[in-house]
């Protein structure tokens, strides 16, 4: 058998399908579970060749039969994304960086703003919102947008992408960055001409590299989305140097200079809990944009983008359990349009049991509080509590950033009657 395998090209539709069907809503979701890299499940995803174990590995998470599914590639070898004997050449790949949006209600003023704001020379918009409160499917509105409607040049970044050690050395996360725009702009790797011996720190090296040659060679604006920021917080040096170089080209941008054609998105679902110089941080400049829940009407809209009749009796009873959460409601809606399978309160009947629409998201969750006891305690004084309670700010910026919680002031809430049933239970089960 060949060593690596990669998807047929008639199923790669059928396995990308499948992920959000199991209940994976990013790549990195599923990546993280099985404990493999980003890009060896990106390139399965779009028929690259990956390790033969991975390949049976991935398709049995996802339902799929490897043997029906596989295309024997002889000549490959087997991608193992876990070496990375280049550091500023990583294994990486951008196809999955910018979803369809398929299915998408507006939250006005949101999208507006955003495309308002980027019109302008040297912008900075900052999109803050927990996990899968639709960032992403935001700034793909927005991008896809800039590029229709003005002809800019787009550029998203996702610093998962990064490994664990680039995102500790800010030598090495300043060259990955660099080096990842070049490739998203089509243009040629020449680090090794702006970072040289004398010059005196990598800062002014990034710098240089995108003013004197990136930005040179597109004559157009470039709009650069760096998403989940939050990943280089817990390095706190690497994140004061990086984020206040960020700082640094919005505030120079305003001089005329050719930073100005760059604009900036920084995406992050938590709180900035580093201590950060007031001059020096970029989350007190630009625009700050907070992603709120749905309201009903936007929810009964979005039902009939999925071609649903849902009355408003039905509306009430989803947002009863979940609230106006983006991808709760979006699973639930897409079960009903593409499974056909049960009624509406069925689903809801069943949603907090592991035989429910949500039990990959929901035992994703559970994985994540058991690898940290703290947090999964201070989570549990939450579900038990009936009022808004005071938590350590580290763990509440945690659980916001997970969704599980809504932030006041410096109190938390839970975030819906979903998890308060399921993870009740699972609190249960372990004493």
């Amino acid at each position: 058998m060949s060593r690596s395998l990669r998807v047929h090209p008639e199923s790669i539709d059928q396995v990308k399908l499948a992920l959000k069907r199991n209940g994976y809503p990013r790549q990195k979701d599923l990546a993280e579970e099985l404990e493999i890299s980003l890009s060896t499940l990106n390139n399965y995803l779009n028929g690259r060749p990956v390790d033969n174990l991975n390949f049976q590995e991935i398709s049995e998470k996802l339902g799929q039969d490897w043997k029906a599914i596989a295309f024997l590639d002889q000549e490959s070898t087997p991608s193992n994304s876990n070496v990375n004997p280049d550091p500023w050449t990583p294994d990486l790949d951008q196809d999955e960086s910018i979803p369809d949006v398929d299915y998408y209600v507006e939250r006005p003023p949101i999208e507006s703003t955003c495309y308002q704001t980027l019109l302008r020379p040297g912008a900075l918009v900052r999109i803050k919102a927990p996990s899968l409160m639709g960032k992403t499917l935001l700034i793909a509105r927005v991008l896809r947008k800039l590029v229709a409607q003005q002809g800019y040049q787009t550029v998203y970044i996702n610093l998962h992408l990064a490994n664990h050690a680039d995102l500790g050395n800010l030598n090495s996360l300043l060259k990955w960055f660099s080096f990842c725009v070049s490739e998203s702009l089509g243009l040629a790797n020449r680090l090794a001409d702006y970072w040289y011996e004398g010059l005196s720190t990598s800062k002014m090296a990034c710098t240089n590299y995108f003013e004197r040659y990136l930005l040179r060679q597109v004559n157009r604006p470039v709009v650069l989305c760096l998403d989940e920021v939050d990943r280089v917080f817990p390095h706190r040096d690497v994140a004061s140097d990086f984020l206040g170089m960020l700082r640094a080209w919005h505030e120079k941008a305003k001089m005329g200079k050719r930073l100005e054609r760059l604009r900036l998105v920084v995406v992050h679902s938590t709180e900035v809990y580093i201590p950060l110089n007031l001059n020096e941080s970029p989350f007190n400049v630009g625009v700050p944009i907070e992603l709120p829940e749905l309201t009903q009407e936007q929810i009964i809209e979005l039902a009939q983008q999925y071609q649903l009749d849902c009355t408003a009796s039905e509306v009430e009873q989803l947002q009863g359990l979940v609230g106006g959460h983006p991808y709760l409601i979006g699973e639930c809606f897409n079960h009903l349009k593409f499974n056909g399978t049960g009624s509406l309160e069925k689903v809801l009947n069943n949603a907090a049991t592991e035989a429910g629409i949500y039990r990959n998201h929901l035992r994703h969750l559970w994985q994540m509080l058991q690898q940290h006891q703290a947090l999964a305690d201070a989570f549990k004084d939450v579900i038990e509590a009936s009022c808004p309670i005071p938590l350590e700010s580290r763990s509440a910026y945690k659980l916001h950033s997970m969704g599980l919680v809504h932030l006041q002031a410096h109190q938390v809430t839970l975030r819906c009657q979903l998890y308060r049933e399921y993870f009740q239970a699972r609190f249960q089960e372990t004493q």
